[in-house]
């Protein structure tokens, strides 16, 4: 079979974006890992090209995964929040919002960093719009949402999902 080869060169803008964001919001699978360490040893000059393939796609895909943490279910696939037994009703960005924290689990993510990962678009330095989506996610997915179990406040930082939900 005949292939056929592109080649792209990347500016050093471009590949530390591309780097941050598969920190952000890459799936945790071995070629992610190894696509972000190949982009670090070309910001690095330790490499000086990378070659990228598509792999074999897999029947069992990482949107597929449920995330549990405690009491709590995520599914990406079904766009579903579970608690307890009980389906939690949220707007599609307060569950964007909320995968992308469980799904970093113990990161700490500044406002402007969840709202570039989110609405993949510039910052718009709003902070209390971020605020207010994380307040509605507390009342809607935790016990007590004045005192959170899942998504921690970093004071001074941001937020984290809880790494001790288990």
């Amino acid at each position: 079979m005949k292939k056929n080869i592109g080649f792209v060169s990347l500016d050093s803008c471009l590949t530390e974006w591309l780097l941050e964001k598969l920190r952000l919001s890459a799936p945790d699978t071995p070629a992610a890992k190894e696509l972000q360490e190949g982009l670090s040893e070309l910001i690095s000059g330790t490499a000086s090209s990378l070659m990228v393939e598509m792999g074999e796609i897999s029947p069992k895909t990482f949107l597929g995964d449920v995330i549990h943490c405690g009491a709590l279910s995520i599914d990406l696939r079904l766009r579903r929040v579970i608690r307890d037994g009980k389906e939690i009703a949220l707007t599609p960005k307060e569950f964007d919002i909320l995968y992308f924290l469980a799904r970093n689990r113990g990161e700490v993510f500044t406002k402007e960093q969840i709202y570039q990962a989110v609405w993949e678009s510039d910052y718009l330095l709003d902070d209390s719009n971020i605020m207010a989506f994380i307040r509605k996610l507390r009342k809607k997915i935790e016990p007590n949402p004045d005192a959170p179990e899942y998504i921690l406040t970093i004071w001074g930082i941001g937020y984290k999902f809880n790494d001790k939900t288990e």
